[in-house]
């Protein structure tokens, strides 16, 4: 029996370590990884890019198995577990770091979004426009090593438990279906 490929998307919906935390824990997601979006900045320091002047945003590059999770079903997750309504802003994180964005390698990847994006729009999902950014992912490096698998690291930290704890009970409601059974 053949299996599908792993695919990739790029996401970005705000600070990297709440997003990493809620994408580790979907079936079918082989692998995420913490890092630096689309900037013009080779290589660049998390402290660089919290100056919101490298042009990146933190986001994470997913992988995830087509068989088990669609890339729908990833973007309807990524849709629900921040704003997408606020402009460079996620909570009490704000600069364009933090912007809301999708970033494909694949033609097929931004037809899903795009579609998905104006359904959202039209059906009137948000109080406030969608300001995601939908591009080609044109650069990304990896994130320090500190910052992966933050939040299992980390769970008392306060911003752990303030921020991300939350999210991931948001998610853990509403996508049951796609939890990992580990």
């Amino acid at each position: 029996m053949q299996t599908a490929p792993v695919e990739t998307i790029t996401l970005a919906g705000g600070c990297f370590w709440c997003t990493e935390a809620v994408f580790a824990r979907v079936r079918g997601v082989v692998d995420v990884q913490s890092g630096y979006a689309n900037g013009h900045v080779p290589a660049p320091t998390y402290e660089q890019v919290c100056t919101g002047s490298t042009g990146h945003a933190e986001a994470v590059r997913v992988r995830f198995d087509p068989a088990q999770v669609s890339l729908r079903e990833l973007l309807e997750i990524f849709f629900a577990t921040h704003d997408p309504t606020t402009l460079n802003r996620q909570g009490h994180d704000v600069g364009p770091q933090y912007r809301s964005g999708i970033y494909t390698t694949h033609p097929e990847h931004e037809a899903v979004a795009r579609a998905l994006l104006q359904e959202l729009q039209e059906g009137g999902h948000f109080a406030a426009p969608i300001v995601t950014e939908l591009q080609a992912l044109t650069a990304w490096w990896p994130a320090e090593d500190y910052h992966t698998d933050y939040f299992n690291q980390h769970p008392h930290q306060g911003y752990c438990a303030a921020v991300i704890a939350p999210k991931l009970e948001k998610f853990r409601a509403t996508f049951a279906r796609l939890l990992k059974s580990d």
